[in-house]
């Protein structure tokens, strides 16, 4: 009885499973937190995703600049890349190559971030403002007709467009193209074959976010919010009773990281977005989403068969101890094939196969 009553098996049931799994995840490029991270995974069923760097690749270029009438183009171009030049935004990044390319960009001084509208500077003496029409708006700007007519073109075809105005006018359109990355769309078919809901959150115009969300096959848009907003999108979602996993790559997408019942990090982004997350994902690549998720489920499953069958023998061989129906030699034989099989059924993860790989 004592012999066939030692519970090794159940005692390794469950750490074997996990080290098996997140050794198997960390070769694919996952990174698991923490065992908890697993049961949050198997009862997802919606994912946010954040359109810039998640889905996109972010690395932006400059794609076309329109002045407006009686506006020089390179002046537009200076002045706007000096401004974007103290931003770290993807956006504001390829304005400034692109500027610098061209010319030496002029110092910019009293730069100031303006959380989800855009940035303001001082260059030769005038404050440029560049970013969303709306920004423009609150300080009294007006768009002429054929600056409108441009941005809605731009964002109609999928670009993202600022406006650049200074002296109390606004001087051009800049529109930013940014590449879909080519795996995305197959990750929202391996995203959907999971059982999970796919939304793009972007803080982007939501003509652009629906031609990308066209693009890559996700029905759900949420489009034109502010950094701040994303958290509460969350929030929204699970209040609906959703079981809500946050992919995505920048400082904005943080605190909605940590909100999500699952938050996942792209390895290709920052610091403190990777801090917020439970998964992290080295290759920067959705298509390791879809691999995560899988792996967390299978590795569940493996523990719940290592338990069940641990506890199965224990309950099947006690009352033949019992009886005196088992030698001691075969009790402490079958003890030990019980925590062998154990660990072997675990190793089964090592053959776990990225879906690229299929």
């Amino acid at each position: 009885m004592l012999i066939i009553a030692c519970p090794c098996a159940l005692g390794l049931a469950t750490p074997t499973a996990l080290l098996v799994g997140t050794g198997r995840g960390a070769q694919l490029g996952i990174l698991i937190k923490g065992p908890e991270v697993l049961e949050s995974t198997r009862r997802v069923d919606t994912i946010v995703l954040d359109k810039t760097g998640t889905v996109t690749t972010g690395r932006m270029t400059l794609a076309a600049t329109l002045a407006a009438a009686g506006e020089d183009d390179n002046e537009l171009l200076t002045l706007t890349a000096a401004v974007e030049a103290a931003s770290e935004h993807p956006i504001a990044q390829a304005i400034a190559k692109a500027g610098a390319d061209r010319a030496p960009l002029p110092p910019v001084t009293g730069f100031k971030n303006l959380e989800g509208l855009g940035v303001t500077g001082t260059v030769d003496g005038r404050q440029v403002l560049v970013g969303r029409p709306q920004l423009l708006r609150e300080h009294g700007y007006t768009l002429p007709a054929d600056l409108e007519q441009a941005l809605k073109a731009a964002q109609q075809s999928g670009q993202t467009a600022v406006v650049a105005g200074w002296d109390g006018q606004a001087r051009g359109i800049l529109a930013v193209a940014d590449a879909i990355k080519p795996t995305s769309r197959e990750a929202i078919t391996g995203l959907r074959r999971l059982g999970l809901t796919p939304v793009l959150l972007t803080g982007d115009n939501e003509t652009v976010a629906r031609a990308v969300a066209a693009d890559v096959g996700i029905d759900e848009v949420i489009a034109d919010v502010l950094p701040a907003g994303k958290v509460d999108v969350v929030k929204r979602l699970q209040d609906q009773g959703k079981v809500v996993a946050m992919a995505g790559d920048g400082v904005n997408d943080a605190v909605a990281l940590a909100q999500a019942d699952l938050g996942l990090a792209m390895g290709t982004g920052t610091d403190v977005a990777i801090e917020a997350s439970d998964l992290t994902l080295v290759r920067g690549d959705l298509l390791a989403a879809v691999d995560a998720i899988r792996l967390s489920r299978r590795t569940l499953r493996i523990i719940k068969s290592n338990l069940f069958w641990a506890f199965a023998y224990n309950v099947a061989a006690l009352p033949l101890a019992a009886a005196g129906l088992l030698n001691p030699m075969i009790a402490g034989a079958a003890m030990a094939f019980s925590s062998v099989f154990v660990v072997g059924n675990s190793l089964r993860l090592r053959r776990f196969t990225s879906i690229t790989a299929q």
